[in-house]
């Protein structure tokens, strides 16, 4: 019974390789792919899949060859990862995943199916496969779409730091890499003509958001240029940034150093304020005295003149007297003589 089983599936699985050969012999089904190395032959039952339908890997490679298979999704992520075994004259095929329906994960868009030789050092078989909610576009070349945007402020000042953001999608999806790899020609344009390349400087986000410190020398406009490439395709994208003196943030800087100045100035006069209300409590009390003393002197010399008056009064029969008998002894000397 098991050596009928098996018999059975090996004449469906040489039915299956006979159906799909007819197929490539016949031209309905055509590939983009890459290789490198030994010899690792790759192919899948068609080039664009719709939910439901399966993927048949096939192909050949040496015998008894170890083999890691890998489908990218469009964002470079793995989607799928199958390791197998060919047989002994080097033949493989199995059914590596049915097409569920589209979601976040595996989303529509151009898939990247990879074997990988064990046996044979760098050795690897790339082709590409879309996946689409028709099967009707078989004709149509194999296309992906690259996109790069830039984000940079539109002033700054000299001498200040600024942070240029840059964002990479294929079709639609972010997509991954070493920044160095990815946007290793990008560069910025001095206003003197002068070009500095970005080596080594990017740095990593987020997959496909990715950013770039920068400190402008000197006043004038610096354009960011930056060059995506990815699985043969290239992106450009561009962003302009005019670098003054100073910049709208100083300016603010400098504005809020101003508030807390004049914040500052309004305590000081709040303050000054109220140390003038006491002096005016104290300047009452201080004019309230002096009229008393006022009136306290003006009482004194009242009661001087009256003083004096009476002085005048007593001194005057003294005076009288004494000036009778000053006349009087003179009358006298004057008879003697």
């Amino acid at each position: 019974m098991i050596l009928g089983e098996k018999i059975n599936l090996n004449r469906m699985k040489t039915f299956g390789i006979f159906v799909i050969a007819a197929l490539v012999l016949s031209g309905s089904i055509q590939f983009s792919a890459a290789q490198t190395g030994g010899f690792l032959d790759l192919q899948t039952n068609q080039e664009i899949f719709q939910p439901g339908q399966p993927i048949f890997v096939y192909g050949k490679t040496v015998p008894k060859d170890h083999l890691v298979v890998r489908l990218f999704a469009p964002d470079g992520t793995i989607a799928q990862f199958d390791q197998i075994i060919a047989d002994a004259d080097g033949s493989f095929n199995y059914i590596m995943m049915e097409w569920p329906k589209s979601s976040a994960v595996l989303p529509f868009g151009t898939y990247f199916l990879e074997a990988i030789s064990s046996t044979q050092e760098g050795t690897t078989k790339k082709i590409e496969i879309k996946f689409l909610t028709t099967t009707d576009l078989i004709e149509v070349p194999l296309e992906r779409h690259l996109h790069t945007q830039v984000f940079a402020p539109d002033d700054a000042a000299i001498n200040r730091p600024i942070r240029v953001y840059v964002q990479t999608t294929s079709d639609g999806l972010l997509i991954g890499d070493n920044p160095n790899n990815l946007l290793g020609t990008s560069h910025v344009h001095y206003p003197n003509g002068q070009v500095q390349n970005f080596d080594n400087d990017l740095q990593t986000l987020h997959q496909g958001l990715y950013f770039v410190d920068f400190n402008p020398p000197m006043e004038g406009l610096f354009v960011f240029h930056f060059v995506a490439f990815d699985s043969g395709n290239i992106s450009h994208g561009s962003a302009a940034t005019v670098a003054q003196s100073t910049d709208i943030g100083t300016i603010s800087e400098q504005i809020l150093d101003l508030s807390d100045v004049l914040r500052d100035a309004t305590t000081e006069l709040k303050n000054v304020k109220s140390v003038a209300s006491g002096f005016d409590s104290t300047l009452e009390k201080a004019s309230g005295d002096i009229e008393k003393s006022v009136g306290s002197v003006s009482s004194s010399v009242k009661n001087i003149e009256e003083g004096s008056s009476q002085l005048n009064s007593l001194l005057f029969p003294i005076v009288a007297s004494i000036a009778i008998i000053l006349a009087l002894q003179i009358v006298i000397i004057a008879r003697r003589r």
